[in-house]
């Protein structure tokens, strides 16, 4: 409520009546409006006990407070000719000060609005310039545009810009825009604003609607198991899925395929629920379902260079391979039908390893497929310490027991880790440091 209005004189109050004062300045474009050569002060009145976000004076001090700012006001009437460039000056100070606050803004919005979208116009502009640098780097390397696969824009590239980083997706690449630019998803709406899928304002709406699909597969086992009970035909002893050696779709690929970012939390939770339904007996009626979600991984065997089986004068079948650890190279030639005699560098191997912990190692291959005793050995090793020795042995004789094996007892040790090499090597000291890790002792002086 307006209870005083002043030009240049004080205005009184009760001291029973505390008041809350809100100065209001009113403008109109860069001038101020003043009554009479003295600005209007508003003064709302409310009681001690109303709980108030604005500054609360007592009535004494609210008195000192308007008769000071009535005497400005007034002073502020006599030079209004001058009231022009204060407004001005002003004006500018804020106008600068919005827009450096804009572009703050401006670039906490950029961050929080997460990867920046591209239209379809944009993708078909990189794909027209894509084709036509294909077409000049074909020309540049004399091969034929029409038959310029992706495989030969990588080889030219390598070519033409040879780089010596370390870190592969530093390098100068040339690749597809669809490889480039993520997927996006399209527009979700029609043209009345309403949303095509039901779970759109839940934010994920791909991801859930997977979940609700996976979980109306378990519903539908479930009623597919109770028709077999009903019938008598329910067995617990029924084929399951073979996935052999593939695995789940990672965070990442899952994303993809979605279109969608989702957190760790969720991903486990499919996962769980997948092995809920591949729990059940009857989960082999949704195999295809599931085999959506898995990538076969390619088998290590498969890749393994197996030596070929050899005989002798005597026709005693025997196969050679070559290991490596850190320095250490050697090579092992099996003998079938033999007595389980073992040389190393022409010595028994008992003499030439004398820790046991390094003939453990080495007869850990034979000892694993139950072959101890079948073979004889003989072996050849340089180079590296004790240990790198006997790692370099034992993956030899790995090898070239593969020729002996079946492809199901060679994956067996594949997946024992017998078939794979170490990589592992000797880290390098650093300067400033006592060794690869270790520090120096701190000395205050």
């Amino acid at each position: 409520m307006w209870i005083g209005c002043f030009k240049s004189c004080g205005v009184t109050f009760t001291a029973a009546s505390p008041i809350v004062i809100d100065f209001t300045w009113r403008t109109d474009g860069a001038r101020m409006q003043t009554g009479q050569g003295s600005g209007a002060l508003r003064v709302q009145s409310e009681r001690v006990s109303r709980v108030c976000r604005k500054l609360c004076l007592p009535a004494v001090m609210a008195t000192s407070c308007v008769r000071t700012v009535g005497a400005f006001l007034g002073k502020c009437g006599n030079c209004s000719a001058n009231f022009n460039t204060v407004t001005s000056q002003l004006s500018r100070q804020v106008l600068s000060r919005q827009i450096c606050v804009s572009s703050t803004l401006h670039r906490k919005n950029l961050a929080a609005a997460g990867p920046e979208k591209f239209t379809l116009e944009f993708i078909q502009k990189q794909v027209e310039e894509y084709n036509v640098g294909k077409r000049h780097l074909a020309n540049m390397m004399g091969e034929d545009p029409e038959n310029f696969t992706q495989e030969d824009i990588d080889r030219s590239i390598t070519y033409l810009f040879p780089s010596g980083l370390f870190e592969k997706r530093a390098r100068p690449l040339m690749k597809h825009p669809e490889e480039i630019f993520p997927k996006q998803t399209a527009v979700q709406w029609g043209e009345d604003g309403r949303p095509f899928h039901s779970l759109f304002y839940t934010g994920k709406q791909s991801y859930y609607s997977l979940m609700h699909e996976i979980y109306g597969k378990i519903l539908s086992i479930e009623k597919y198991q109770d028709r077999l009970r009903a019938k008598g035909l329910f067995s617990q002893d029924v084929k399951h899925i073979s996935f052999g050696t593939s695995r789940w779709l990672t965070k990442e690929e899952l994303e993809s395929l979605l279109v969608e970012t989702i957190s760790p939390h969720d991903y486990d939770r499919l996962v769980k629920l997948m092995e809920r339904l591949l729990s059940m007996p009857y989960c082999a009626t949704e195999e295809e379902f599931v085999l959506r979600y898995r990538r076969q991984l390619e088998a290590q065997s498969r890749k393994q260079m197996v030596p070929p089986l050899e005989k002798d004068e005597r026709g005693v079948a025997f196969s050679t391979a070559e290991g490596r650890r850190k320095t250490s190279e050697s090579s092992v030639v099996l003998r079938d039908c033999g007595s389980g005699r073992v040389s190393i560098n022409g010595q028994d191997y008992l003499h030439y390893l004398t820790v046991l912990q390094d003939r453990e190692q080495l007869m850990f291959p034979l000892q694993f497929m139950g072959m101890l005793g079948r073979f004889d050995l003989e072996c050849s090793v340089s180079g590296g310490g004790r240990s790198s020795q006997a790692g370099a042995l034992r993956l030899a004789v790995a090898r070239a027991m593969c020729s002996f094996l079946s492809e199901g007892e060679v994956e067996t040790m594949r997946q024992a880790g017998l078939l794979t090499p170490d990589p592992r090597v000797r880290e390098r000291k650093k300067p400033g440091q006592e060794g690869a890790r270790k520090k120096f002792t701190w000395k205050k002086r």
